[in-house]
């Protein structure tokens, strides 16, 4: 039975098991659902659409000079309700998903084709389920790490460039001024004002405050962050600052520090005097605490 006789019967409450079944597995069977759910608000009450469009046909083919007064009522309700119901399905079918993280919060999501992402502290992640099987694009503000289901082309959009998956792990980091693309298995291609440079296992993408920065080789497997733990190799300080202030929900002030000098280190996100240790006695610095702001003090 084709797909537009299941819908009719189905609207009509007709269905026998075998083609409840078939209905079911319609590709856009929940948004169906979700559509006529929605649309029982916008109906009036007792008032049968399909006898209404019928009564309006039958008269007009039995007058041989109708009057517009007696149909066109009418077939104008019946245009509402089926320009609501076009409403309702284009909304409900281009509606994206969308998952956030708040300060020192961590999550999983499995994306329609069992790709995985795991979404660092203070990020987001959009994308459109019903679009997947056509383009399987996501939106990313933020970090995440992603384990990529063989397919078509993948694509992670940021503001500041698109990174193309040719391989299947990776990781993106997308903050104020500061871009990374880090490549742990098969081949990235990461796109940056209208360029693209392919990324190898180990190989990294880095742009801060609009300048590309050279960076060693990741030894590592997977990002470090995934384990509670931020690593960094000789990156502004500043940069170390606000991931800490991300993971821990504080606020730093600093007083005679330059923020711009390199750090290569790493701190803890369970444990706060040890993260704190961590990032200021490699730089002899101290530190104090008044409620939830620290400061920083140089020599």
């Amino acid at each position: 039975m084709k797909r537009e006789e299941l819908i009719s019967k189905w609207l009509d409450n007709n269905l026998n098991n075998e083609e409840l079944q078939a209905f079911k597995a319609l590709e856009d069977h929940d948004d169906l659902v979700k559509l006529d759910t929605h649309l029982q608000a916008f109906k009036a009450d007792e008032y049968a659409t399909t006898n209404e469009l019928e009564k309006v046909l039958s008269k007009i083919k039995s007058e041989k000079a109708p009057s517009k007064t007696h149909w066109i009522k009418p077939l104008m309700r019946v245009a509402a309700i089926l320009a609501i119901c076009f409403s309702l399905y284009y909304y409900t079918t281009t509606l994206d998903t969308t998952i956030t993280t708040d300060v020192a919060q961590k999550t999983n999501i499995q994306l329609p084709d069992a790709s995985s992402v795991s979404l660092n502290a203070q990020s987001l992640l959009a994308f459109n389920k019903n679009h997947w099987k056509k383009e399987r694009d996501v939106e990313l503000e933020g970090e995440a790490f992603f384990k990529v289901a063989k397919g078509s082309s993948f694509n992670v959009i940021t503001k500041s460039g698109t990174v193309t998956v040719y391989g299947t792990q990776f990781n993106v980091k997308h903050r104020n001024n500061y871009f990374e693309v880090i490549c742990y298995e098969g081949l990235v291609g990461v796109t940056h004002n209208s360029i693209e440079t392919k990324l190898k296992p180990g190989d990294s993408f880095l742009i801060i405050d609009g300048k590309t920065i050279a960076k060693e080789k990741e030894n590592r497997s997977t990002p470090s962050w995934l384990n509670n733990e931020s690593t960094f190799k000789s990156l502004p300080y500043k940069a170390i600052i606000t991931e800490f202030e991300r993971q821990y929900g504080v606020d730093f002030t600093l007083v005679n520090i330059d923020s711009t000098q390199l750090f290569t280190g790493s701190f803890t996100h369970d444990n706060l005097e040890v993260a704190l240790k961590s990032i200021t006695l490699p730089l002899n610095l101290t530190y104090s605490k008044t409620n939830n702001t620290i400061i920083l003090r140089g020599e």
